[in-house]
């Protein structure tokens, strides 16, 4: 006899995935710091790791709303063209 409000073993099990976020600009200033300081990390992290795990030349170049420059480059050749 089966029941029509039970689930077979192992397909109760959800995944849980992050919401969906409207992309506009963040009105509250805090917020907006808050968030650009944290994905500009993730960026800068994911920048280093496309260099390290793709073997490629990567620069990226951030400024923020108040003009400060945040850059990354891999510079892998630089000190081969020294020598």
């Amino acid at each position: 006899m089966e029941f029509p409000d039970v689930e077979p073993e192992g397909s109760s099990q959800k995944k849980i995935r992050r919401g969906k976020i409207e992309i506009k600009r963040i009105e509250n200033t805090t917020n907006r710091q808050v968030t650009f300081c944290k994905r500009r990390n993730g960026l800068l992290k994911k920048t280093y790791e496309l260099s390290v795990l793709c073997d490629a030349e990567v620069a990226l170049v951030v400024f923020s709303s108040r003009g400060r420059l945040y850059e990354y480059a891999n510079n892998r050749y630089a000190d081969d063209d020294m020598k």
